[in-house]
């Protein structure tokens, strides 16, 4: 496993996949955490060095929850949503993060 110049390793990006823009999300960022849908096999010191590095941040605190999906109808036919994984990360005071510029 190489580091590039910057710190950033590629399976970062694997880690984490987008940023979740809710109205819940938005209120947690007045509280400086930042909430982002994770793979699923992510760990919390995994995710703690992939915010750091991708965003040059210092993290204070992880927690993760799971949301498993349910059986919903798609145009008539039976389906199930996936499960989704979402990290709400913490960040140290005087550090944040734009997430409306994705990742």
């Amino acid at each position: 496993m190489s580091k590039t110049s910057t710190g950033i390793k590629p399976q970062h990006y694997d880690l984490i996949k987008k940023p979740v823009i809710t109205e819940k999300a938005t209120m947690a960022q007045e509280n400086n955490a930042f909430v982002f849908q994770v793979a699923m096999d992510a760990t919390k010191p995994q995710i703690k060095e992939a915010v750091e590095n991708i965003f040059s941040v210092k993290v204070k605190a992880v927690n993760t929850t799971i949301t498993k999906g349910k059986a919903k109808k798609f145009r008539g036919r039976a389906g199930e949503r996936s499960d989704k994984k979402k990290a709400y990360v913490t960040l140290e005071a005087g550090n944040s993060i734009d997430v409306s510029t994705g990742l």
